[in-house]
């Protein structure tokens, strides 16, 4: 595949020759793409230095020039006022502990959510309303797009080559929301990742899937938490760090539900609450599942299984969703009714990320 850094599109090449050629050389995501001309992306750079490197992007090792970035960003059908966002979120995925090599080639389904914070979900339109995770807003779209293409454009991660993902999932073409700031009772979840109030950010995790938690029924915390801890525990997703899923499961609450559980408990009691419950007892694992964090034998593990034997702490009382309390996020996204999201993260090892966006 030739280097995005040598790709000269001029305006006299017809809409099909440029679709064309993008395609036949692996720099599209099978979707119509704008073709990044160079009169495009210099009005998406705005006097910006093309040369300047952002991030460097797994697997590939590239360098993510900010030229780079701009053709992603074109093609994506991203506005110049968006490209800030896009470089935060390049910074981010290239940080070393978001372990994109990892997720960018595993059979897993991992696909990146990018979550926008602060007043650029305003001033740029974000959707952090309902539907947010969905169809129909252009930033959404547009810059969740743009950043999965950089992953394959950039990075190469390209599906069938280096992206070995068994069956992959919709959210690997865009997944991209805003934070629903003044529905949260404990403020936006960018206060707690040392953003100052304010401050526009992005955060990038590594998730393995969406699951929606529907709960009109319940009128306290405790209630309404104990329906989410239940949903979070996935046989399917234990992680190499004896864990459900590694690094930092995300809830998305919706608004009612957010107001419910504020209410009662602080974002701490919260994550608290769920991390002691939101555990898969061992007895409910396949008898041919390694017991998540143990390293002994077979054997011993049968004993852990019926209860004969201590295991370490990661798997007292069933395995968890997280290492700490803490690990668990939870931000407030949507718009009216009574169902959330939670999203478990890749289960091999990866950290959430969050980056300012700069003016």
């Amino acid at each position: 595949m030739p280097a995005l850094e040598r790709l000269r599109i001029e305006e006299h090449h017809s809409l099909d020759e440029v679709y064309a050629f993008l395609t036949r050389n692996g720099f599209g995501d099978g979707l119509p793409l704008i073709p990044p001309t160079e009169r495009r992306v210099a009005a998406m750079l705005g006097g910006r230095d093309p040369a300047a490197v952002v991030a460097v992007i797994e697997p590939a090792k590239h360098a993510a020039t900010l030229r780079a970035l701009a053709q992603c960003a074109v093609m994506a059908g991203c506005l110049p006022d968006h490209l800030p966002v896009l470089i935060a979120a390049a910074r981010a995925v290239g940080e070393p502990d978001f372990n994109l090599l990892g997720h960018a080639t595993t059979t897993g389904n991992a696909a990146v959510l990018l979550l926008v914070h602060g007043p650029a979900i305003q001033r740029l339109k974000f959707n952090a309303l309902g539907n947010a995770l969905g169809p129909g807003n252009h930033a959404n779209a547009a810059v969740g797009r743009a950043l999965a293409l950089v992953l394959r454009n950039i990075g190469g991660a390209v599906p069938g080559k280096t992206d070995m993902a068994t069956q992959g999932q919709p959210a690997k073409y865009t997944c991209c929301c805003a934070e629903h700031e003044a529905a949260s009772p404990w403020g936006p979840l960018s206060l707690t990742r040392g953003v100052p109030a304010g401050q526009s950010a992005v955060t990038v995790f590594a998730i393995a899937g969406m699951v929606e938690v529907a709960d009109s029924g319940s009128a306290t915390a405790a209630s309404l938490l104990t329906t989410f801890a239940q949903s979070m525990t996935i046989a399917g997703n234990i992680g190499g760090a004896g864990t459900l899923g590694s690094g930092e499961p995300l809830v998305l609450l919706a608004p009612e539900h957010a107001a419910i559980v504020g209410r009662e408990m602080t974002r701490k009691q919260a994550q608290t609450f769920l991390w002691e419950r939101a555990r898969l007892p061992l007895e409910r694992l396949a008898a041919a599942l390694p017991v998540p964090g143990d390293k002994r034998s077979a054997r011993v593990q049968e004993r852990i299984r019926a209860g004969r034997t201590e295991n370490d702490r990661a798997v007292e009382g069933g395995v968890p969703v997280a290492l700490r309390p803490e690990d668990i996020l939870i931000a407030v996204v949507g718009g009216p009714g009574q169902k959330s999201t939670y999203l478990p993260t890749w289960g091999c090892g990866t950290r959430a990320i969050t980056r300012t966006i700069e003016a």
